[in-house]
């Protein structure tokens, strides 16, 4: 479905630590969505303490397509629907060691990678 592609240096430093913003869209992308779906995934999730606007939502949307970290699944109801990619799935787990990573030295504990 989706074309191999390896993550080059240039996605690393763009993305590598992430925006709370990227982290929360490809988590939320596990699953096919749509962007105001996935506005209201996080705002719930979160508490409303996390609220993305349309434009980021939807300029985050729109670049992380072009660098192949999503990918366009189908129309519904005259809303794209997202899902995310292998390579988008990769990011998004390094995202989540590096964080894991940080709350468990944050506790004194060490993590071995």
């Amino acid at each position: 479905m989706f074309l191999e592609v390896r993550m080059d240096e240039r996605l690393r430093r763009i993305y590598v630590p992430m925006t709370e913003t990227g982290f929360y869209i490809l988590f939320c992308l596990q699953t096919p969505q749509h962007g105001y779906g996935i506005g209201q995934m996080v705002a719930k999730m979160t508490g409303d303490a996390v609220v993305i606007s349309p434009g980021t939502m939807y300029g985050t949307l729109s670049k992380m397509e072009k660098d192949g970290l999503i990918a366009f699944f189908a129309e519904e109801q005259k809303r794209k629907l997202y899902c995310i990619t292998p390579l988008g799935r990769e990011l998004l787990e390094m995202e989540i060691r590096r964080i894991e990573r940080l709350y468990q030295n944050s506790k004194g504990e060490s993590v071995h990678d």
